[in-house]
């Protein structure tokens, strides 16, 4: 089970890449988190190595602190693999899709069978059901905010641990529960069905929320 120094690691990342995000695009009417993200896949390809920046890139990359904004997604993957036990190999390169996925069903399974004795494994209990006393049956109802529509798009990851990390820190940010649709709409080209394993793994983990509705919360 994840640790509440974990929760708080991860959930400080997410808030941090949050707000550096809003500060480059209020300070730079120009940048867009298109324009950001796809200068950050363009350092992630071959580690940057397949090609220099552009000079275009390259002042995106130096105005929209893109180097940073990495940092805080490599520090939030590196802290979702460590929360579920596989730190070491995530450093390593040697956690492959396939295993991610088989490990993911098996927790998920897992979290299903306790939900359904009772046990209830909130991110945040004094924030999502002060009352609340393990084990017994509950519900959870975080209102009925609607989403914030999503003005900029950015690429999905290449990989598993960087998308539970991506979607995780959406989900942090968010003043209301989102569902897999909302989520998806952050991502270019992605759709609910994409999504929704990723909250699926983040809720196994406990580190989200499925609410009553379908919907996800931190």
């Amino acid at each position: 089970m994840i640790s509440e120094a974990q929760r708080n690691q991860v959930a400080s990342e997410a808030e941090a890449l949050d707000a550096l995000r809003k500060r480059v695009l209020a300070e730079h009417a120009d940048l867009t988190l298109t324009k950001l993200y796809n200068v950050l896949e363009a350092l992630r390809a071959d580690d940057g190595r397949s090609r220099a920046l552009t000079a275009a890139e390259r002042d995106i990359h130096d105005r929209g602190l893109v180097t940073l904004i990495r940092q805080h997604h490599d520090a939030i993957d590196e802290g979702v693999a460590d929360a579920y036990g596989w730190g070491d190999e995530h450093r390593a390169g040697t956690l492959d899709e396939e295993t991610i996925l088989t490990r993911l069903v098996a927790l998920n399974k897992e979290r299903a069978a306790e939900e359904a004795r009772g046990l209830v494994r909130y991110l945040r209990p004094e924030f999502q059901d002060p009352g609340y006393r393990a084990p017994v049956a509950a519900t959870l109802d975080l209102g009925e905010a609607a989403a914030a529509p999503v003005s900029n798009v950015v690429p999905w990851p290449a990989t598993l641990p960087e998308q539970v990390g991506a979607v995780q820190s959406i989900l942090a940010a968010a003043p209301a529960p989102l569902g897999a649709a909302d989520i998806a709409r952050s991502f270019k080209g992605k759709r609910a069905a994409t999504v929704r394993p990723v909250l699926d793994a983040l809720a196994g983990l406990g580190m989200a929320r499925r609410l009553n509705d379908g919907r996800y919360a931190a």
